[in-house]
């Protein structure tokens, strides 16, 4: 086999570079030949080394190789622009040019021949013509007459008039050799398309032709900016033109087609610009290629060039930079592009270029159009024949990195096939062929499929590794494989990988490359356990995983690499391999299979996972992290598939998994925002502690015992949508527990809010989301239907049968109305504290919310009965009777809610008007105070007045003594010596001084005078008694 690598061609000196030729072909005198595709033509006078990575160079058809991106997981692959692909193009060396002449001597453009000049004539009139050059150039395009050259290749054939039509297309040619008008693009098609017809019977029309289609390679010459616009409709129409001209059965006009689509991408202006014209916009032809439908063209122009291999590869350069654009690619896919390409997957081409030029098609139509319609086309048996065939012989022949990534590139392709039911992948033994070569390296077991090959551990390799799990993932999903699955030992070459990782290198992989291939074997096993039981257990997954999770909360010295998509958040730790774990088995408890979870529980998991639990919880702690938070989540989904309906697991949990959950409920609700995750620990807790707790009266009243019901009803009066079913379940079944209500009961919320006055306001929140009819008091307004939703009442009579509950019947599950009902049906419906009257109202109607339940399902029935046929007279009797007693109902519950508001108006009127009685009673009061000190001041401001006062002040006292005298009693002075007041003394009197204990005053002398001590008794002398003096600032002193 002939070595294929990059080399160097020297550029000819003069004459015109060969315009055909074949791939390897032999040179012709004229030049050399064309270089194929792939192979660029010589840019110096030394070859160009191979690069480092390439094998020697043996021939000068062979396809370069390049660096591509590795196909990952989800091949998050961006193929390169087809300008990176340059050094596959071919570069054909330019066409040399005739000695160059003034303008005015070339006789095919000179209106006749002057006379001869002499040499000064001839100098002066050269440099003339240099400096008028602009103007001689418009000269120029005002010669041509294209409507001669169309009348004259019309006319019929003969010898003399075949050499002038020839002679008029190189005239034409040498006219336009700096680019195309957009005004003259219209008379230029016509002239291709004649040449074409000619080309039939008279083969020397194929050279002028060749150079036509050359020069629409060339930038378009516009006059002003809108001509892109005026012009637009004839530029694709000359467009469209190019790809129907593929018709001609010329290979040499054929690729001459193909290099001027290719030229679209690589423009280059010319030596020369034509004065008053300026050059269109670089994207100009590739827009006018797509509005012309130039790319459905080629692809339906591959069956004429499908056994010229030369033809093909150019048809296929030129579609592969065409299919850059997903409006060509559209265009493609209408001419089932996708198949027709890979049929050619398998041909014969020794350069290798046939399946690398496909192939990025085929790429470019899944990233330009939609995936599922290029698998559809792709999924025909001859196309997965065609993809198998090329696999295995780049699998088993291929030595080249660039061998490799083509080899990855269309493995991603299969498993694009493999997502789709309906490609035949069992049937061509694709799929078979695929789970042995991901699986033939750890079982070790030989099979004529792969017999001979040895995969290296070069980086290729290690995709081609990944890439062959990521298709057993995608198997797993489709029935029919299953079985294959189980045949070809992928369980046990899947948990090869569920095992501490002891060492640097595993099998020559580096230690990250192991680490990722290990958590995406992991991650794998997740996806097929479900499918393979009886394998799982047969392998004894469950002890490996349990093991293995051991070994991630130990304390063994490991630093994971965190690179791979897999490892996201387990750089430094086991986080990583721990969680994809965790994900195994919840995958297969999820299942509820009696004998994986046996097996779990017999091997002590509970008591594991609630110690995972704990390290995970501490790990949080540290630094709340998204990959802790769903391992937590997932540990509690485990021991509530674990601990479901089985009591003896439900004890093992109680204690120390109470303890664990009180944490999560008492949970922060900003948290449920973060976005990280909490809200869904939160739910994972919640459903732990509705599978784990309840219905065991140990963890229950564990539960109880650390306010856990608090803790429910805290959750709930924050009144969220997705949170408001889950915790009423849980409380509706708590309440079997007879504890239950009274903590239910003694709840006090936010402003002293009562656990019955929440759940009634949970009532009227659904019921107005619901849209049920209520006026503005909270009342029934609708008798017939009390409790029915708008969207209930929009449903039309549908005939169901018996066994197939109606709408009215499934409507209990769809909101939380039940659970409401229930919940205060449990707490009782009479002396509930804190409601208001509107509560009452409200109260009302949950209060017959199973009345009323009844009632729907009746008009249900009765509706559905008149549909299907008329009742008997007792039976209508009958319904009657029923839908009456409905009605009544609501009725009853309607007046007994207008008594509650009378009674609750009667009763703000009482309060009313006790108000209103304090605020009379106040504002007589200040009249009083009012009068009082108006009185007040004048007695101070008028002694007659004072005088007055005292008078009626001796009277009245006077007046209250008793009229029988005493004897030998004791007769007090109603007047107090020394007493300077202007107002009458109360009975106390409160004098803020000095005590007069100390220096006397003007109470010394007075009768109620306290005694003055001698100076022996002086206050210096006991200490206990100056301290009594110094505490005393207020002195009360009665008055009789």
């Amino acid at each position: 086999m002939r070595q294929r690598g990059r080399t160097g061609a020297r550029r000819p000196r003069g004459g015109h570079g060969a315009h055909g030729g074949t791939p390897g072909g032999p040179r012709r005198p004229a030049g050399p030949p064309l270089p194929p595709p792939g192979v660029p033509a010589g840019g110096g006078t030394q070859a160009r080394p191979p690069r480092a990575w390439a094998p020697a160079a043996g021939g000068g058809a062979a396809p370069l190789p390049w660096q591509r991106r590795g196909a990952a997981l989800r091949r998050r692959r961006r193929r390169r622009r087809i300008g990176t692909m340059s050094s596959l193009a071919v570069s054909e060396a330019p066409a040399s040019r005739a000695p160059s002449r003034s303008p005015a001597r070339s006789p095919a453009l000179s209106p006749a021949p002057g006379p001869s000049r002499c040499g000064g004539e001839r100098r002066r009139n050269a440099s003339d013509a240099g400096a008028d050059l602009g103007a001689v150039q418009d000269t120029q395009l005002r010669s041509v007459d294209l409507s001669h050259v169309i009348k004259l290749l019309e006319d019929s054939d003969s010898k003399d008039l075949e050499k002038e039509q020839l002679k008029t297309l190189k005239k034409v040619v040498k006219h336009f050799e700096n680019g195309l008008p957009l005004k003259d693009l219209a008379q230029i098609i016509e002239i291709l398309n004649l040449c074409a017809e000619k080309m039939n019977e008279q083969e020397a029309f194929t050279e002028p032709l060749c150079e036509l289609i050359k020069l629409c390679g060339l930038p378009f010459q516009k006059k002003k900016l809108s001509d892109e616009v005026s012009y637009s409709v004839a530029v694709s129409n000359c467009i469209a033109q190019l790809g129907y001209l593929m018709r001609v059965p010329s290979s040499q006009v054929r690729i001459q087609i193909c290099k001027c689509v290719v030229s679209f991408y690589n423009m280059e202006l010319p030596r020369k610009l034509l004065s008053g014209y300026q050059p269109t916009s670089a994207n100009y032809k590739i827009q006018m290629a797509e509005l012309g439908g130039l790319a459905e063209t080629l692809i339906l122009s591959l069956t004429l060039v499908e056994n010229q291999l030369t033809e093909k590869l150019w048809v296929l350069k030129a579609l592969q930079h065409l299919s850059s654009s997903g409006v060509n690619c559209r265009l493609m896919m209408k001419a089932q592009a996708a198949s027709r390409l890979c049929l050619y997957l398998n041909g014969v081409d020794p350069s290798g270029q046939l399946v690398f030029r496909s192939s990025e098609i085929l790429w470019n139509l899944l990233e330009n159009t939609s995936k599922e319609e290029v698998v559809n086309q792709l999924s025909s048996l001859e196309c997965v024949y065609a993809l198998k065939e090329v696999f295995v012989d780049l699998l088993m022949h291929g030595f080249r990195h660039y061998d490799r990534q083509l080899r990855n590139d269309l493995l991603v392709i299969a498993t694009l096939l493999a997502e789709n039911p309906a490609a035949p992948m069992i049937e061509s033994g694709f799929t078979k062929l695929l789970i042995v070569l991901a699986t033939f390296t750890e079982v070790k077991i030989p099979n004529p499929l792969i017999k001979g090959l040895k995969l290296t551990y070069s980086y290729e390799d290690f995709e081609l590794k990944k890439l062959l799990f990521n298709v057993i993932a995608v198997l797993s999903k489709d029935p029919c494989a299953i079985q294959l699955l189980r045949e070809n030992y992928v369980m046990p070459a899947l948990l090869c990988y569920v095992k501490p990782n002891q060492k640097p290198g595993f099998h020559d992989w580096s230690a990250a490359q192991y680490e990722e291939l290990q958590l995406h074997a992991i991650a794998i096993l997740a996806s097929v356990a479900p499918f393979l039981v009886d394998k799982y257990l047969s392998c004894q997954a469950n002890t490996l995983l349990l093991v293995f999770l051991e070994w991630c909360i130990g304390q063994d010295p490991f630093f994971g690499q965190g690179n791979s998509f897999h490892g996201t958040g387990g750089r430094g730790n086991k986080l990583a391999q721990m969680r994809c774990s965790l994900r195994v088995l919840r995958s297969v408890v999820s299942l509820y299979d009696d004998a994986v979870n046996l097996n779990l529980c017999d091997q002590g998991a509970i008591s594991q996972l609630l110690d995972i639990l704990k390290y995970a919880a501490n790990k949080s702690k540290e630094k709340e992290d998204a990959i802790v938070l769903e391992i937590q989540a997932d540990i509690l989904f485990i021991l509530s598939a674990l601990c479901e309906n089985d009591l003896h697991r439900k004890e093992l949990f109680s204690y120390e998994g109470v303890d664990i959950l009180i944490p999560f409920i008492q949970m922060d609700p900003k948290r449920l925002y973060s976005g990280l995750g909490h809200n869904c620990l939160l739910f994972s807790a919640l459903d732990c502690l509705w599978s784990c707790v309840i219905g065991c009266y140990i963890a229950e009243d564990y539960f109880l015992e650390k306010q856990g019901i608090f803790l429910l009803l805290d959750l709930l009066a924050l009144k969220q949508k997705n949170l408001c079913n889950i915790i009423l379940g849980i409380l509706v079944e708590f309440c079997d527990n007879p504890k239950t209500t009274s903590h239910i009961s003694t709840w006090r919320g936010e402003k002293d809010q009562t656990a019955a006055n929440l759940l009634i306001e949970l009532w009227r929140q659904e019921e107005l989301e619901l849209g049920v009819k209520r006026d503005r008091y909270g009342r029934i307004a609708d008798v017939k239907r009390p409790i029915a939703s708008s969207f209930q009442k929009q449903q039309e009579v549908i005939p169901m049968p018996a066994n197939c509950p109606s709408f009215a019947i499934m409507e209990i599950s769809e909101n939380i109305r039940a659970k409401l009902y229930s919940l205060l049906c449990k707490l009782g419906f009479e002396n509930l504290p804190g409601l208001s009257a509107k509560d009452f109202v409200t109260l009302a109607i949950i209060r017959r919310y199973i009345d009323f339940k009844v009632g729907e399902v009746w008009t249900e029935l009765c509706a559905e009965l008149k549909e299907e046929f008329r009742p008997v007279t007792s039976d209508e009797e009958a319904l009657k009777v029923i839908s009456k007693i409905s009605e009544d109902t609501g009725r009853m519950v309607a007046a007994l809610q207008t008594e509650v508001l009378e009674s609750q108006h009667h009763q703000e009127i009482q309060e009313e008007e006790k108000t209103y009685t304090k605020i009379q009673a106040i504002h007589k009061q200040n009249e009083m105070v009012n009068k009082s000190w108006k009185n007040f001041l004048t007695r101070t401001s008028k002694y007659e007045a004072l005088k007055k006062a005292k008078r009626i002040q001796e009277k009245s006292i006077e007046a209250s003594r008793s009229k029988l005298k005493t004897q030998n009693g004791t007769v007090h002075s109603t007047d107090i010596k020394g007493l300077s007041t202007t107002i009458g003394s109360g009975r106390l009197v409160t004098v803020e001084s000095t005590p007069p204990q100390l220096i006397g005053g003007p109470l010394a002398v007075t009768d109620l005078a306290l005694r003055k001590p001698s100076v022996s008794e002086g206050v210096l002398k006991k200490i206990k008694r100056v301290k009594t003096l110094d505490s005393v600032k207020k002195d009360s002193v009665p008055i009789e």
